[in-house]
């Protein structure tokens, strides 16, 4: 069954640049799928509107049953913590605040903060002797480590990551992506939006967009 589902999405910004032209694909539960492409193909568009942070001019997107069509910014916004765990090439992590805090953060608009699931998912990242340490202390495999357990930690339904490893070195970038090959063989969905092939091959099945239009999806 189809977890992700998009139907002719277009979006057309300023009513003539058309950013996204006619998309359509699935995603199944269980999958990892990678959207490619170079710089202007439309990858960012796509990646807002799947994440629940944009919504596209015309078409359908259905998300865990729910078309995101037909609901409001704010719900959208409900949405996007409720079934989306979002991990970002600038990791995003409040700067004053612990590992573990950051993680509680997630937690706290989701429902009530836990600090022994937090906790949790920081070791499942490998990070627990660090949990006390803010960001400046942190190394940036170390940084998206935590973002990775900061987006696990409310169970989302789609697990949204853009470049990963866009600022990490060899090292961090297979350390991070054994990472996401540990949670896709757990059963999580994933998507990467990536502009590395080498990071795009780790998927199952690669989606290059070109010009706002899908050029190939194997």
């Amino acid at each position: 069954m189809a977890l992700l589902e998009l139907k002719n999405v277009s979006m057309v910004y300023n009513g003539k640049v058309r950013a996204l032209d006619g998309i359509n694909f699935t995603v199944e539960k269980g999958e990892w799928v990678a959207i490619m492409g170079p710089s202007g193909s439309g990858k960012t568009t796509l990646m807002n509107i799947i994440g629940c942070m944009d919504k596209s001019t015309s078409g359908e997107v259905i998300l865990d049953g729910i078309d995101l069509s037909d609901v409001d910014g704010q719900q959208l916004t409900e949405i996007r913590r409720e079934k989306i765990g979002m991990v970002f090439q600038q990791f995003h992590l409040v700067p004053y605040l612990t590992a573990v805090e950051n993680i509680m953060v997630a937690q706290y608009y989701h429902g009530l903060p836990d600090l022994n699931d937090a906790m949790n998912e920081l070791k499942r990242v490998g990070l627990e002797d660090r949990a006390n340490h803010l960001p400046s202390q942190l190394s940036g495999g170390e940084q998206q480590r935590v973002c990775i357990a900061r987006a696990l930690i409310n169970y989302p339904v789609l697990i949204l990551a853009d470049e990963p490893t866009g600022n990490l070195d060899e090292a961090n970038q297979n350390l991070v992506m054994k990472i996401f090959h540990e949670l896709h063989a757990e059963g999580h969905t994933i998507i990467t939006v990536t502009h590395s092939p080498d990071v795009g091959n780790e998927a199952q099945r690669c989606i290059v967009l070109e010009h706002g239009r899908i050029k190939d999806n194997a």
